[in-house]
């Protein structure tokens, strides 16, 4: 049977081929939303006669509507804008329609990218349009409740900043954080080895001028030495225990010491004797320091408290009681704090001379501070106990750093003037 005789006229073969050829892209326009491909329809040879003017008009027809349903699941959410974002749509459109005023004004025009695309925009029905308004206020930017469950912090936007005052920072751009690179330091080199004790040598003390120095062991003694040549200079005896702390005064020419009897002793350098003792400590004194400008003279002990002494009179001008531990060390410099001391209880305890009470106590140590060492030229001081050392600022008591490798015990420490911090 002739295909004429089958579906009649044959000029409506193409047309029901057509009509379903439409009705399958808009069934299935969500997964074909890519260029159309009935824009060069396939015919079969039998229906090759020419009808220029029944395909145009079908072809247009489908691409129309082929573009409708694009538009429509494209930019059905997107209809009606949020205020916001309106207000500025309507000031980017009237920058783009002065643009286009001035460029038509010097002799160009705007075109688009494919003319044909845009006639068939322009020939979309304005029913399709009308369909999406009737679906009220777009919600495209409206938080559902069912993707309201776990949001990360910043998901509605950055953080706020707590820490900043005034308006957030979040957007501002931050300085690139550089590590700071140390200055070139010629190497150590052991110079010469000293021997005379009999037992642990457990403190040192540099004359300021740098002539001599003593050392203060476990046999008892506190032995003076020239530093030039290394030799022995002096004995002194006088304690009964092992001496565990010594100072020199700047001012003065007196000597220091103090030791595991309880006892602490003021040297003439002059005389080479004993001309004051300290009495007041319950048990061994362990560290000492001197006032820079004061003379009064701070000592710690297992006794767990810094006595201030009038180094003249030997009167005990303040007990600074706080620590629960042994004090371990203890410094003084002339602005405040004016005393600074390191426990056995893992704290730093910042004291004001005057009033004779804690300004404050730093808790960041986990183990017992057995150092303490201030920079000669920085308002900072170091600290070190077991595994950790850490640099504070002064007055305040503000941690600045943690100094890392260092994997012992910390007994002492001792910073110059080249910023070179020396743990032992």
């Amino acid at each position: 049977m002739a295909a004429s005789e089958a579906f009649g006229p044959t000029e409506v073969l193409p047309n029901i081929v057509r009509t379903s050829a439409k009705r399958t892209r808009d069934l299935f326009t969500a997964d074909f939303g890519g260029p159309t491909g009935l824009e060069e329809s396939p015919r079969p040879a039998a229906y090759s006669f020419p009808e220029p003017s029944l395909t145009a008009s079908t072809n247009d027809a489908a691409d129309r509507a082929n573009l409708s349903a694009r538009i429509r699941n494209e930019y059905a959410d997107t209809v009606e804008l949020p205020a916001a974002l309106a207000a500025k749509q309507q000031a980017a459109a009237a920058t783009a329609a002065a643009r286009r005023k001035k460029a038509k004004a010097q002799g160009g025009e705007d075109k688009a990218s494919d003319a044909r695309v845009d006639r068939l925009i322009e020939s979309v029905p304005a029913h399709a349009t009308k369909v999406l308004a009737t679906r009220g206020p777009s919600q495209a930017l409206v938080r559902h409740e069912h993707a309201a469950r776990d949001y990360p912090p910043n998901a509605h936007g950055p953080t706020p900043q707590r820490n900043l005052p005034g308006s957030s920072g979040a957007l501002v751009r931050r300085e690139v954080v550089r590590q700071a690179r140390p200055e070139w330091q010629a190497p150590w080199k052991l110079m010469r080895v000293i021997s005379g004790h009999l037992g642990w040598v457990r403190a040192l003390a540099v004359e300021p001028d740098n002539q001599w120095f003593a050392s203060g062991a476990g046999d008892r003694t506190i032995k003076i030495w020239d530093v030039a040549s290394g030799q022995l200079k002096l004995t002194l005896t006088g304690h009964i225990s092992t001496v565990r702390g010594l100072a020199v005064s700047p001012r003065h020419p007196y000597l220091f010491s103090c030791g595991e009897d309880k006892k602490v002793k003021c040297w003439d350098l002059e005389t080479n004797k004993v001309i004051r003792d300290y009495h007041g400590h319950l048990s061994g004194v362990y560290t000492m320091a001197l006032h820079p400008t004061l003379d009064v003279l701070m000592t710690g002990g297992r006794d767990g408290v810094v006595r201030v002494w009038d180094m003249r009179t030997k009167q005990n001008v303040h007990v600074l009681s706080g620590h629960k531990g042994t004090v371990s060390a203890v410094v003084a410099q002339a602005a405040d704090p004016q005393v600074i001391s390191g426990s056995l209880d893992s704290t730093v305890r910042l004291w004001d001379l005057a009033a004779g009470k804690a300004m404050g106590v730093l808790t960041h140590h986990k183990k017992g501070v057995r150092a303490l060492a201030l920079h000669p030229k920085e308002w900072t001081f170091a600290s070190g106990s077991t595994n950790a050392i850490k640099q504070w600022k002064c007055p305040e008591g503000a941690l600045m750093q943690n100094f890392e490798g260092h994997n012992s015990i910390i007994n002492t420490l001792a910073v110059n003037e080249d910023n070179v911090l020396r743990p032992a």
